[in-house]
């Protein structure tokens, strides 16, 4: 059961964590605590940047769809 919560909030999450675990070469739990742990220590302002940069790679998301769709005409 903990499993298949986990599964629902990383597929909810945005993918932001498991998109800079890959970049970084490092777990996307580790990445989620330091979220976790500067928000609190910093007021929320690492919320601010994980929300840019979730805004960021849905544009990279549409452009790339956006891409095959034209080749596929």
């Amino acid at each position: 059961m903990i499993q298949e919560i986990l599964h629902l909030f990383e597929k909810q999450a945005f993918g932001v964590c498991t998109w800079m675990g890959e970049k970084l070469r490092m777990k996307s739990s580790q990445i989620r605590l330091f979220f976790i742990y500067a928000s609190f220590l910093t007021l929320g302002s690492p919320i601010i940047v994980y929300l840019h940069m979730a805004f960021i790679l849905k544009i990279k998301e549409y452009i790339q769809s956006s891409r095959t769709r034209l080749w596929d005409l």
